[in-house]
């Protein structure tokens, strides 16, 4: 559901009412009066929910199992209708409102995002603070005599059914879905309201022409340059901002990224329309880049740079070749696209409703079909120096900024740039090399559909070699020309050291960039790949249309035999490196408790600070002579799946194989079974709690944060079941009396982890009002409230929810990727479980209450003979005079305390086995 009342109705002086609305409407309602009733519903039965405030609309969403449809859809259609707020509930949520904006104080993108708003007319909404607070929501109110709730209940008067739009997705026919909707929606009033209009630019003359300088909270330097532009919206069929962004954020040669990129000035670049904007009113065009340290020294060349080849899609005019192998990919896009799960697809469908006419609501702006270049031109018109406004932030200006935005408060200075000082950046902007691309040679010709000659439920080895295995798996589903394609380099060198970890990440990053001006044509026409480091070497993930899939393989493939080392990419690759290992310390505290559980729970796990220090120290020779070494053993485990015949796979790996192996002066060797890497996890001990205390590495953010882990076992059909029908059971309580009755934060969480096969509950919360020590003390005092309630389990309510978790079992995939990226799991976990959801299901069918309720007894509550518990608690801020006390604490009995010595603690305990086979072994149950 879409309303048309977002943010920018919130009245003066009552910041971040309708995103208050928004939580409340969750609560209660008339018709189901029982608090978080909803929230319950929905998440026992499979589903997710969730809403978000825009800036002119909010919208409610929920997927859910399909048997219980009907009565979720009641539940929804009773937000609109006569929903309940009561006094407590609305003071707890003002609090998780306020929570909110608390977590995102130190996000640099709420920041960056308030203070462009801040830079705006006083007297259009888009100048508002949209989160809302304490202070906007309980102190300032409550000063002016005002009661919050009966203020939300007059807003709420703004929900009328006229500015309404309902999407709703199902197995049912569209006469029964269509009288289900008139069932439960027809009671919604229609006081035929106006929807929010304010038909002008945020933007008075004082704030264009202006470069604004700010300052992060993490490491890096970030340019946008940005005008305001008439919403291509009105023009949709002739798409003139995705023409233009498609030239200006091309990365090929000629191109702007692709000439700062190789003068070591920039990391990436994006363009286009801003998304964040759901008017038809105004809008923005933006082109964002990512400056390396060299690049901050050239700003004003960049600039020029970019103006310049402004003037030279101006001087060279529009061409209609490029918009028709737009429309071609688009049209290619439209007609091919892979199926979404059904909540992206109400949500994507929904977006549209407001602003198209009904035949297009399911196009929306997807096809652009009418070449018009003088409304190209239009566009491009407006992006002039007399419009621009450019945001500069860089730690280099702390100390330096004359103004902060008050609700952030975020640092900045504001200068006047005149077209006269654009011109002076553009005379002296290198500009030699600027073109337009060239035709795309990676737009496929070939869409047709292979024959499967063969029934192939399940993947299977097609091949086999000393050098590599090959798993195959033809699609017999969705029918598209799409293929997926996987290939794991497992390379025991790659992980032996903290310099060998950080020398396999740069040499991942420096292969990406290498490919980048030619792959980019590749990513345009519906090919997509990733070369990413994992934890045993590296892997390559190809997918899209199979007809150009091999033309892009074997360039990636080439590239990496014939890897050198660029020194000006080093440096620039190096440097925003060591960035991303320093803004480590800004993660959020939930974040650093993650990373702290999975380096004390996973064998050869080396310490971030040990590997910023490798890091810091590498040099381009040691780099050089260590690529050969990391690819002087390797062993290539291989998938293919989807419209490819078994012939053409196998065809894809020897082709791979001569490439890699058999060329001449190859690096790569054949790697023997007994040098294979398998990753590993430590077994905590019976009825001993561990714990792990430190601070936030940024005692700036006044969040703490606990992560509460509860080891349970081994990857296995019958515990896994168990385990997860706890957690279907247990989460929405958790959420409910941690986060909504307890209001100890805004994030909390509990769910299964899964680590390398072995399986856990895990709790997470992060707080500023209590410090982690107490939280712990919660989540142990929900465990044991919780006793009771699995006690207590009606078989009815028993057999509901395993109905429950076995719809969401049986669940197909959506696409070919999401089933590929199951197979390969079960591949690289060396599980190979591949009927995993039929075997589970056939478990849970067979499943006593009896047996569910001595699994929470073994293994989950406090006290159990065989719970194995690891808390993390991240002290922030507010809490450094507890974190003080808790360390000089007596431990209690049957506690374990981790010093700074992780090291030492995962050396001392023994660990689970590995369920991965080494190269060319097959273990199928």
């Amino acid at each position: 559901m879409e309303v048309e009342v977002g943010s920018f109705s919130d009245p003066e002086g009552l910041e971040g009412l309708a995103h208050l609305l928004e939580h409340m409407l969750f609560y209660a309602s008339e018709k189901y009066p029982e608090e978080d009733e909803y929230r319950k519903y929905i998440t026992e039965h499979g589903g997710y929910w969730n809403a978000y405030t825009r800036r002119e609309t909010t919208i409610f969403f929920f997927d859910v199992n399909v048997d219980n449809f009907e009565e979720a859809l009641d539940r929804f259609a009773q937000f609109f209708i006569k929903p309940l707020m009561s006094q407590d509930a609305v003071l707890r949520e003002t609090k998780a409102v306020d929570s909110e904006y608390k977590n995102n104080l130190l996000s640099d993108g709420s920041r960056i995002y308030q203070l462009h708003k801040h830079l705006s007319s006083k007297d259009h909404p888009y100048h508002k603070f949209s989160t809302g607070s304490l202070e906007t929501l309980e102190t300032k109110p409550k000063a002016k005599g005002l009661d919050i709730r009966l203020e939300l209940l007059k807003f709420y008067e703004n929900y009328s059914a006229n500015l309404m739009h309902l999407v709703v997705y199902g197995k049912e026919s569209l006469d029964c879905i269509q009288g289900l909707v008139e069932r439960m929606f027809s009671d919604i009033k229609n006081t035929d309201q106006r929807s929010f209009k304010f038909p002008s630019h945020p933007f008075s003359e004082e704030h264009l022409q202006i470069l604004v300088k700010t300052v992060p909270i993490e490491e890096g330097d970030h340019l946008r340059i940005s005008w305001p532009i008439t919403p291509s919206i009105q023009f949709y069929k002739e798409g003139p901002c995705h023409y233009l962004s498609h030239l200006i954020e091309h990365e090929g040669e000629g191109s702007i990224f692709h000439i700062i990129k190789e003068l070591g000035w920039a990391m990436y670049l994006e363009a286009g329309e801003t998304t964040d904007s759901d008017s038809n009113e105004y809008s923005f065009f933006s082109i964002g880049i990512g400056l390396t340290d060299a690049g901050h020294e050239h700003m004003e060349d960049i600039v020029g740079l970019i103006f310049n080849y402004l003037h030279l899609l101006k001087e060279d005019g529009v061409h209609e070749w490029i918009f028709n192998e737009l429309v071609t990919i688009k049209e290619m896009e439209f007609h091919y696209q892979d199926k979404v799960d059904p909540i992206s697809y109400v949500i994507n469908t929904v977006s549209t409703m407001r602003l198209f006419p009904p035949e297009e609501w399911l196009v929306g702006a997807a096809l652009p079909s009418k070449y018009a270049p003088q409304r190209i031109n239009m566009i491009l018109d407006q992006l002039s120096p007399e419009t621009v406004r450019i945001f500069w932030r860089s730690k280099k200006f702390e100390g330096s900024m004359s103004s902060a935005e008050p609700w952030y408060n975020t640092p900045y200075s504001v200068e006047n740039v005149t077209p006269a000082v654009i011109q002076q950046w553009i005379k002296k902007a290198p500009t030699g090399k600027l073109h337009l691309p060239k035709p795309n040679i990676f737009i496929p010709k070939d869409l047709s559909l292979k024959e499967v000659h063969e029934k192939v439920t399940f993947p299977t080895v097609l091949r086999k070699s000393p050098l590599s295995q090959l798993w195959y798996k033809p699609d017999m589903l969705f029918s598209t020309p799409k293929v997926h394609i996987i290939i794991d380099f497992h390379c025991p060198l790659s992980s032996h050291s903290p310099e060998a970890v950080i020398a396999t990440e740069l040499f991942v990053d420096l292969l990406v960039d290498y490919l980048n001006a030619y792959a980019y044509d590749a990513q345009i026409a519906g090919l997509f790949y990733e070369i990413y480091v994992t934890s045993a070497g590296f892997q390559i993930s190809l997918g899209g249309y199979n007809d150009k899939m091999r033309v892009l393989l074997n360039a990636i493939l080439v590239q990496i035999v014939n890897f050198e080392v660029k020194p000006n990419r080093f440096s620039a690759l190096t440097e925003a490196s060591v960035k991303d290992y320093q803004n480590f310390n800004f993660r959020q505290p939930y974040s650093q408790a993650s990373y702290y559980v999975s380096l004390i729970l996973k064998d050869k796990n080396w310490p971030a600070a040990e590997k910023l220090e490798a890091l810091s120290l590498l040099e381009s020779d040691f780099f050089a002579k260590f690529v050969p070494h990391l690819l002087s053993k390797t062993f290539l485990e291989c998938y293919v799946q989807g419209n490819i015949e078994p012939s053409e796979a196998k065809s894809v790996v020897q082709e791979i194989e001569n490439i890699i192996f058999n060329a001449p002066n190859s690096l790569f060797k054949s790697m023997s079974p007994s040098e294979y890497l398998t990753k590993r996890v430590i077994m905590l001990e019976n009825e001993l709690k561990c714990y792990y205390q430190t601070e936030g590495l940024n005692q700036k953010n006044e969040n703490s944060s606990v992560i509460q882990y509860i080891q349970v076992h081994q990857d296995d059909a019958i515990l896994n079941i168990k385990l997860q029908l706890f957690a279907l059971i247990a989460s929405q309580p958790a959420f409910n009396q941690l986060r909504t009755v307890e209001q100890l934060g805004y994030m909390t969480s509990l769910y299964v982890r899964n680590d390398y096969g072995v399986l856990a509950l895990q709790v997470v919360i992060q707080s500023t009002v209590k410090d982690p020590s107490y939280l712990d003390v919660r989540v142990d005092e929900f465990f044991k409230m919780f006793e009771s309630k699995i006690y207590e389990l009606s078989d009815k309510d028993f057999k509901r929810n395993v109905k429950s978790l076995i719809d969401s079992k049986l669940e197909k995939c959506n696409n070919l990727w999401d089933q590929s990226y199951f197979y390969w799991g079960e591949i690289m976990a060396g599980t190979l479980k591949f009927d995993r959801a039929t075997s589970e299901v056939a478990a849970l069918r067979e499943l006593k209450k009896e047996e569910f309720i001595e699994f929470f007894d073994q293994y989950i509550k406090v006290g159990a003979p065989q719970r194995r518990t690891l808390s993390v608690q991240v002290f922030g801020g507010n809490h450094s005079a507890e974190f003080k006390k808790a360390i000089n604490e007596a431990d209690p009995p049957k506690t374990y305390r981790i010093t700074d010595d992780i090291s030492g603690f995962k050396r001392s305990r023994p660990l689970y086995s590995s369920l991965k086979g080494g190269p060319g072994r097959i273990t199928m149950d």
